[in-house]
């Protein structure tokens, strides 16, 4: 292998230092138990890491790949890790860097969720995860702000969050449709307003297919042959389980609805959690009203994507759906839902990536994908009533007026004590941006003390 071909290259000319396999090991193992703080924080870390201070990609190189992982479903900073793992070591070195930033979480996740199976109705361990559910409507509400921000510029895209938030919270519109309507009513407003060029200063840097390393070039072979495996290794478990086990069983009913949120998680996890809340709840059983948000306030401590939350639904669904010994159930429930969660995204990258630069400037795309980010903040606000009720109040039940359906809760049931925490954390977060996970662990100590006292 020469150098060129070991190698990621900043300018024509000139080449970044290329680490070993097991250089870059270490390092994405570093990443992956240092990713807290959500996918900001988490690709923060792996720009200081891998541009900053090791310099083995290039800032070019760097936001294009982030730029491609943000059109992507799925957790986009696990996607860029596994992009940048790709780049330096090709698909070895990609499912390295893809399965270091996912595995710790993934095992502690795992953890805790066992944990909260055996010992859940300790009065101590009660109030605990009472004070981590309030807290994380703040959260909710702060990444709520923080997408408003980045994706509503402009009247149309404020009336596509509208009218996402009323699709799915009182019309009960499934999410992957909204997603679909929003995508085409983006590409449509592209073709009927007037199309500007793309400015010189928001032009990549051009690096030159031929300086890159082999297995980054377009090759409808090497296409075809990846799409391929890639297919097998996420339908043939997906098959193997409906046929063995039936599609009523709880792993069979995982590994095909994990599989669906896979293909349509875009706008990272606040976006489908709603969604999975709902269809877990109401449809599979999984699990109780208020346990999402357990599991998300567990997800939001632990190392990792947010989605790994979805470890949590599938253990609890495999715990008590299965037939098994909690434990063994459990354990099967949460390596079925990372299977069918996680290797969807290597498909993406290993697939899609060598074709990247031919899709970089294609606008009807970029405003597709815009419309769909609108209507992510749509549902992001679904996911903030939906949990808010939940954890504020008792009692929620429904009235239907026409096609709408309203929550209506009842407002003796209200938890104040709930409501004083939620509104602390929001306080801390919003108005002084304290560290989200130190506001999670006062959180949970104020619970612990109101339940005990």
């Amino acid at each position: 292998m020469t150098m060129v071909e070991n190698a990621v290259v900043s300018e024509p000319g000139f080449e970044l230092p290329a680490p070993t396999f097991a250089e870059a090991t270490k390092v994405f193992a570093k990443i992956g138990f240092l990713s807290f703080g959500g996918p900001a924080g988490q690709i923060a870390l792996m720009h200081r890491i891998l541009v900053d201070e090791k310099r083995w990609l290039d800032e070019p190189r760097f936001l294009h790949a982030l730029n491609y992982c943000m059109l992507l479903p799925g957790p986009e900073a696990m996607q860029l890790a596994t992009y940048s793992g790709w780049l330096l070591h090709g698909v070895r070195g990609g499912l390295i860097a893809g399965l270091l930033f996912v595995l710790p979480g993934a095992v502690v996740i795992t953890l805790l969720s066992a944990i909260y199976m055996t010992v859940g109705d300790v009065p101590l361990v009660q109030g605990l995860l009472f004070g981590l559910k309030a807290a994380v409507l703040a959260v909710v509400l702060e990444a709520l702000i923080k997408v408003s921000k980045r994706a509503l510029k402009g009247g149309f895209m404020v009336a596509l969050a509208v009218a996402a938030f009323v699709a799915i919270a009182f019309l009960k519109v499934p999410f992957p449709v909204i997603i679909a309507v929003a995508a085409l009513c983006g590409a449509a407003a592209h073709f009927f307003t007037a199309r500007q060029p793309i400015p010189d200063d928001e032009q990549e840097a051009s690096i030159p297919v031929a300086a890159m390393p082999e297995w980054t070039q377009p090759s409808w072979r090497r296409f075809l042959t990846t799409l391929s495996v890639w297919l097998v290794i996420w339908f043939v478990p997906l098959a193997v389980l409906h046929v063995a086990l039936g599609g009523a069983n709880v792993f069979a009913a995982e590994s095909l609805f994990f599989s669906k949120m896979a293909a349509v998680t875009f706008g990272g996890a606040y976006a489908v959690l709603a969604y999975v809340a709902q269809q877990a709840v109401e449809v599979h059983g999984w699990l109780k009203p208020d346990e999402m948000l357990t599991g998300l306030g567990l997800a939001e401590t632990t190392p990792g994507p947010l989605i790994l939350v979805l470890v949590f639904v599938g253990f609890l669904g495999g715990a008590r759906l299965s037939g098994f010994e909690p434990p063994i159930g459990g354990l099967a429930g949460a390596l079925v839902t990372l299977w069918f969660t996680f290797v969807p995204c290597f498909l993406w990258i290993f697939v899609g990536a060598p074709f990247v630069e031919t899709v970089r400037n294609i606008r009807w795309l970029a405003g597709s994908l815009g419309a769909v980010t609108a209507a992510v903040v749509g549902i992001i606000a679904n996911l903030a009533v939906w949990f808010s009720l939940h954890v504020l109040f008792g009692h929620v039940g429904e009235w239907k007026v026409g096609p709408f359906t309203l929550p209506v809760p009842d407002f003796s049931s209200l938890d104040i004590a709930a409501g004083v925490i939620a509104i602390a954390a929001g306080v801390a977060l919003i108005r002084w941006h304290a560290n989200m996970i130190a506001v999670l662990v006062a959180a949970a100590l104020a619970g612990m003390v109101w339940t005990l006292v």
